[in-house]
């Protein structure tokens, strides 16, 4: 390890002593000061918006300035917004019932903070998934570090600037850093501690966090299928799977990683998605609206799992309309993957780039059986208008969450939770959700002088409390 990354794990260190001595110095912000941070926030990421584009786009290589507009800042802005205007409903504490036998009393659960929050973000979305949780972090009252990741140093830098500007570290900090970085980070003892990216990491993150008893929320990935149903028009579900697997160059968690097709519409299918991504990206190399692999560790993988794929025989589709020559530019065509073998690594690991296999079906229920077999995924998209077989789908899979003709836009709700299940996850956040994880709920039952309670304590025995055991135990 360096002198630099030790002097960065000293640094985390002292910091997370910080926030822990700030938290026990005010461990219940009011309302009003939440919503101030919140609002401080909203109005600096829209100050520092230009900035922000610029360095995910240096990140990236190229990254379509619109799709940082449309997945991180605006849900980050409108995360803050729907967070900001509901704090004080939130932070109500709720009325409960209290049982006839314990009258009278009353009960109720207060919403307090946590205390110091880990927030550590991923690659692929890097703005947008360090707001995302800090807005419920602010919102529930905590502190928070933020551990970005070794691939996006320029967005590390314009947070830490971003962010340094509105808020002591004693509040908020952030943190770049190589791997040995994130893995000390991890070893902090937050007080919860929430982790978005892959499956094998997340095991990893999970492991450390147990050693401090530390709560965690892991938002993984996994192989989020997308059904065709046998009616749908392949017009409507090709345009909508080609915008969520294109979008960001497929580089995003819930992604359509694969579609289960009925075998007699994969041809009208194939010629459908051409169609549409044509259409949406008519020429690859000097387009300002697709967006590179991230690095060249990403970009080799990629390729030798297509190599793989064509060489046990699978048919790969390359959606590349102007028939540019992309060697070197680190793109990769929007590719389809027909015939492809189940053993193949398309079709066994989450993919994470602009490549769709498609898998032939004989029925729904078939599909439905399929997707049972594996490894739950994050996300699950039907395509089909028939109403019974959105119900059957919705009752019938498991998922971490699911559109229903269309992909990707329900984690953009606020109103929705958003989390894994199984090796996609555990935990929720967004919006209510989000306040909820990063709060203690803390049930509270509350006696005045009078203590009806009496007649149960001992000697025991006597005819009040065989009177309790006749009215209440039958």
């Amino acid at each position: 390890m360096t002198t630099e990354q030790d002097s960065l794990i000293e640094a985390m260190q002292q910091v997370f002593a910080r926030q822990r001595q700030a938290f026990a110095a005010q461990p219940m912000p009011d309302a009003e000061s939440r919503r101030q941070m919140l609002h401080g926030l909203g109005k600096a990421l829209v100050a520092h918006q230009q900035a922000l584009i610029e360095a995910i786009d240096r990140d990236f290589g190229r990254r379509s300035a619109d799709e940082t507009r449309l997945a991180e800042l605006l849900p980050s802005i409108e995360a803050v917004h729907y967070a900001r205007k509901r704090i004080r409903r939130w932070m109500k504490p709720s009325k409960r019932r209290v049982g006839a036998a314990f009258q009278p009393a009353s009960a109720r659960v207060i919403y307090q903070p946590l205390g110091v929050v880990g927030i550590m973000v991923p690659w692929n979305y890097p703005l947008y998934l360090a707001i995302g949780p800090l807005v419920g972090a602010l919102a529930a009252g905590n502190r928070v570090m933020i551990k970005m990741s070794e691939s996006t140093p320029a967005t590390c830098a314009a947070l830490q600037q971003l962010l340094g500007e509105l808020f002591d570290t004693a509040q908020v900090a952030v943190f770049g850093g190589e791997v040995e970085a994130g893995i000390a980070f991890s070893r902090l003892p937050f007080d919860h501690l929430l982790f978005t990216g892959g499956t094998g990491i997340g095991r990893a993150i999970m492991h450390a966090a147990a050693d401090n008893l530390t709560p965690v929320t892991l938002e993984l990935g996994g192989k989020s299928p997308a059904i065709i149903s046998a009616s749908v028009p392949l017009r409507d579900a090709a345009e909508r799977i080609a915008f969520g697997k294109a979008f960001n160059a497929g580089q995003t968690c819930v992604a359509p990683d694969y579609v289960l097709c009925p075998r007699e519409r994969i041809a009208e299918l194939v010629d459908e998605l051409h169609r549409q991504l044509s259409h949406m990206y008519p020429s690859l190399l000097n387009n300002p609206d697709y967006t590179r692999i991230i690095n060249q560790r990403q970009y080799q993988r990629l390729r030798q799992w297509l190599d793989e794929a064509a060489s046990a025989g699978a048919q790969l589709i390359e959606i590349n309309p102007a028939a540019e020559n992309l060697e070197g530019s680190g793109l990769i065509a929007p590719t389809l993957v027909l015939d492809a073998p189940a053993d193949c690594a398309l079709l066994r690991e989450e993919i994470f780039g602009p490549i769709l296999p498609i898998v032939p079906c004989d029925s729904l229920d078939q599909a439905l059986s399929y997707i049972a077999e594996r490894p739950r995924p994050l996300a699950l998209y039907f395509f089909g208008y028939d109403r019974s077989e959105q119900q059957r789908v919705m009752q019938h899979s498991h998922a971490g969450g699911m559109c229903i003709n269309d992909t990707l836009l329900h984690v953009a709700q606020d109103d929705l939770p958003f989390g894994g299940i199984g090796p996609s996850g555990m935990g929720h956040y967004h919006g209510h959700e989000g306040f909820l994880t990063f709060s203690k709920a803390k049930g509270v039952f509350i006696k005045q002088r009078f203590n009806a309670a009496r007649v149960i304590y001992p000697p025991y025995g006597g005819r009040l409390l065989k009177l309790v055991y006749r009215l209440f135990i039958r």
